[in-house]
């Protein structure tokens, strides 16, 4: 298209040449292993492939009774009798093949979550979820040892060795949560990793393990002892400004700490970073707790600087879910509000992280069963039907970056494509009138749409020099009246069954995105002069210098 290393000036600076690492799209999450096996589910992760540039995708429910992987009996029976024990485990994976084939063939990996407990091998069962997930330590540690080996063998068997050592093996999910997604106490995890990590590296120490996967930053001591101490949280609920508190990852020093006393090997750090809280309240009810717009980018700072002094220095951190709120009923997930948080975080975070995980790029989600409605507040950039939330715009505008950064801009950025010298940019406008506020979780649509009151428009002018005579580009605008598919469902009377003709209905007004061209001048500059409604989000790509005369 153009020369790489063409002189470019934005605003009459010159570039900035920093590299853009695209955390966004490097990992997206999703519900359980099995959804993964319906043709919805794997319709929308090609789309997040192909158009927003997913590469990696984690899930729970790896080792679940739903994906028959460590079986105890010969599963006969049913109303006929019981079904025979086995004198010794077999492991099985038709259910997990059928999954991690569909994955490769898109171009993706998986992030590989193990977990979570055989029934067979579980302490105790049907702790969590409507789907019975077993959250619990496992009876027999080598047994767990042997489920994890065999498993990564078998894949090193059906993909090649060279395949699997781009993968990453994250043991388990958020055990701090007890009883939720772990029924032990801190040390029987760390005994987990212990098991898992010496399994896998006995493989071949090149493959990737990490932990501890833990929920959120705290500013108490809820989780300092073996299990949470919930009333230890109660002075946060009641804390006038919860903001001012100091906020500290969960486990992750005491987990660095425990591994390096045994020398196990650590090749990333994983945490999860929602900013909120739920702390507890002296009559034993929980409150909601929404943290300020910039908590994720103070929390990877401080992450990266703990690793940083940690004897593990060169740990890759993966933040293996992040979104607005930890709910999938949080109404403002279906918002152009949320797109816009996210926008302006992704760009903020770029430096600090290998992946900050989107949870979830899917609809298609389960944990508290199937949503109520087209429009339930559910994680996913896509809804069940495949339309394209605000949030799937967003994504597409940042996956259209380049991998150099021309110019950090108040309210977006300026980049280009090493490879091909194209330019492009985002820019958003948040509105200085959240005064530092995020976008809070909602309980119904009509209080998440409250937003669109806030904020006045602002006019965006940059110029961009250096650019060949006569370049074109397109822009979209994602903003209130144009993208916004929540709002035309609630223009419909917010159905719950959708018609036909609704579904297409909506799906028009989901990516009817306002579009224009912009053209840079004969002596190549591009003069970008917008007058942006608040929560609007603009996506710039240069589409290619002039044909030839």
């Amino acid at each position: 298209m153009q020369s790489a290393n063409a002189v470019l000036t934005v605003d009459g600076a010159p570039a900035a040449g920093r590299p853009l690492r695209h955390v966004w799209n490097t990992c997206v999450g999703a519900g359980r292993a099995n959804e993964a096996l319906r043709a919805d589910w794997q319709a929308h992760f090609r789309e997040a492939v192909d158009v927003l540039g997913a590469r990696y995708v984690r899930f729970h429910g790896l080792f679940h009774d739903d994906m028959f992987v460590y079986r105890g009996n010969d599963g006969g029976g049913g109303g006929f009798g019981p079904p025979t024990p086995l004198a010794e485990p077999v492991h099985t994976f038709s259910y997990v093949d059928k999954v991690f084939d569909f994955i490769l063939s898109t171009g993706a990996r998986p992030f590989v979550e193990l977990g979570f407990m055989p029934r067979d091998l579980a302490t105790q069962t049907e702790t969590l979820f409507w789907w019975k997930a077993h959250c619990s330590p496992p009876t027999d540690m080598g047994r767990w040892a042997d489920l994890v080996s065999a498993t990564v063998r078998h894949w090193i068997e059906r993909y090649g060795l060279e395949e699997v050592r781009q993968w990453r093996f994250e043991v388990w999910n958020e055990p701090n949560l007890v009883p939720l997604f772990w029924t032990g106490t801190r040390t029987q995890y760390f005994e987990l990793y212990e098991a898992s990590v010496r399994a896998i590296k006995a493989i071949d120490d090149r493959l990737l393990v990490g932990g501890p996967s833990t929920s959120v930053f705290v500013p108490d001591a809820r989780y300092a002892g073996e299990t949470e101490d919930r009333t230890a949280s109660i002075a946060t609920g009641e804390a006038e400004d919860p903001d001012a508190l100091d906020w500290r990852p969960v486990w992750i020093e005491e987990f660095i700490a425990w591994c390096a006393e045994r020398d196990l090997p650590v090749d990333f750090l994983t945490a999860h970073l929602y900013p909120t809280d739920y702390a507890a309240t002296p009559g034993g009810g929980a409150k909601e707790i929404s943290r300020y717009v910039d908590a994720t980018y103070d929390d990877l700072t401080l992450l990266r600087s703990i690793v940083a002094a940690s004897p593990y220095p060169d740990a890759e951190v993966h933040i293996t879910e992040w979104s607005t709120s930890p709910s999938s009923r949080d109404r403002s997930h279906d918002t152009l509000f949320a797109a816009t948080y996210i926008t302006r975080a992704y760009l903020r975070c770029a430096d600090l992280a290998d992946s900050i995980s989107y949870w979830t790029f899917t609809d298609v989600f389960e944990e508290g069963g199937a949503g109520l409605g087209p429009f339930h507040g559910g994680f996913g950039l896509v809804n069940e039907q495949g339309l394209h939330k605000p949030t799937f715009h967003a994504f597409a505008m940042l996956a259209r970056l380049g991998d150099e950064v021309v110019a950090d801009l108040p309210h977006g950025v300026v980049t280009r494509d090493r490879a091909t010298g194209r330019v492009s940019a985002v820019l958003h406008h948040y509105p200085d009138e959240m005064g530092g506020r995020s976008v809070r979780a909602a309980h119904s649509y009509d209080a998440a749409r409250e937003l669109a009151g806030v904020g006045t428009r602002r006019t965006v002018r940059h110029t961009v020099a250096g650019l060949p005579p006569g370049a074109t580009f397109e822009l979209v605008q994602l903003d209130v009246e144009h993208g916004n598919v929540a709002e035309a469902w609630h223009a419909m009377g917010q159905p719950i069954n959708l018609t036909p003709q609704q579904t297409d209905d909506l799906r028009t007004a989901a990516d009817a995105l306002l579009r224009r061209t912009l053209t840079a001048s004969d002596d190549g500059v591009l003069e970008i002069d917008l007058d942006l409604p608040p929560w609007a989000v603009v996506g710039i790509v240069q589409t290619g210098p002039p044909p030839a005369a």
